[in-house]
């Protein structure tokens, strides 16, 4: 790849420090995302900036001093440190860019021109695995709009969602086989991120599959393309068949919702704290929605969620990290742009 190509990884984002003025402003721009919080404008600015931005920015500072570092954000560490990984293995210059907060998708793009004047492409890699309309979605439309604002004459492309990419599939493996090898674990839970039930009906392209037909991840639909859902099944069981794990070993939950509308259940606090009753005294968890650690791994999970599990009767509890900087997880960003495959390119 030559240098004319620019390489651009996108993740989340974090607030600037653990101070409560700053993760309020954090919270009001992630919940005023019509993608994440999707009500109509006034009754989402009313429910974020008078209601909750203000009250959960006190709990969710008190969160993130728990697992801040001295360099900063855990989640903004690792991205740099995956950045220069990746870096190192192809001549094309590589930036950062968060949905969220600081390193925008200008700022990235206006370092990649300081690196390569002559730049007449740039491949915007999201960090999630699976489509989401709170996540993948949001982040690619984020840069897009970047793109057209500021009118850059390189062509953008989008590496499309990867949980069913051999590549990525064989490094999440890798980061998760050292706890299943020889390993005697009473079950192995996969906590995704939740979203709303809504989320996925309007993702149905067909608006006739998701949630309404039996069996609907594991029954064949174009709807699939933008499930979350089914993408999350469906990398779930391509891992654990080559970790050879039983299907009656694991299953999958998920975590992280908010407020009172129906979300995806299985919901990974109420299955930790039945688990114990249930037989499962050995648990390991592993959260594959995230390819960084970040809050909702190293706060939600490897915390609060390990402290629900032993004070409901677990003995063990053992969190599997992101695949972070692993060297198979590096190699597979670049394979994955290297050649370009499964992207679409949007037009100038």
């Amino acid at each position: 790849m030559s240098n004319k190509r620019g390489i651009v990884l996108m993740n989340l984002g974090s607030p600037d420090s653990t101070k409560v003025k700053d993760v309020r402003r954090y919270l009001a721009e992630f919940l005023m995302d019509e993608r994440v919080i999707d009500v109509p404008y006034l009754v989402r600015l009313l429910l974020v900036r008078g209601i909750i931005a203000p009250f959960r920015a006190p709990k969710s500072a008190k969160a993130y001093k728990s697992i801040w570092t001295d360099a900063g954000s855990p989640l903004m560490v690792i991205s740099k440190k995956l950045r220069d990984a990746v870096q190192q293995l192809t001549e094309s210059p590589v930036e950062i860019a968060m949905r969220y907060g600081s390193d925008t998708p200008k700022e990235a793009f206006d370092k990649l021109l300081q690196r390569a004047e002559d730049l007449e492409e740039v491949v915007v890699v999201p960090m999630y695995p699976h489509y989401a309309m709170s996540s993948y979605e949001t982040a690619v439309e984020y840069a897009k709009e970047a793109h057209k604002k500021y009118n850059y004459s390189f062509k953008l492309t989008i590496i499309e969602p990867f949980y069913d990419n051999p590549i990525y599939l064989n490094a999440l493996a890798d980061s998760m086989r050292a706890y299943t090898e020889g390993s005697d674990f009473d079950h192995f839970l996969f906590s995704y991120h939740g979203i709303p039930e809504r989320h996925i009906l309007k993702s149905d392209i067909t608006k006739s599959h998701c949630l309404k037909t039996a069996n609907c991840c594991e029954t064949p639909s174009e709807a699939h393309k933008y499930c979350y859902k089914h993408q999350c099944t469906k990398a779930t069981h391509n891992v654990a068949a080559q970790l050879g794990i039983p299907k009656e070993k694991y299953s999958i939950s998920f975590q992280s919702r908010l407020g009172r509308d129906p979300w995806l259940q299985p919901f990974t606090d109420k299955r930790l704290t039945a688990f114990p009753t249930e037989g499962v005294k050995n648990l390991v968890i592993a959260c594959p929605a995230f390819v960084s650690d970040c809050l909702e791994t190293l706060e939600e999970i490897a915390e609060e969620g390990q402290e629900m599990f032993l004070e409901a009767g677990g003995t063990s509890f053992k969190v599997v990290p992101c695949m972070n900087i692993q060297a198979t997880w590096v190699e597979a960003v670049v394979k994955m742009i290297e050649p370009v495959q499964k992207a679409v390119t949007v037009s100038v």
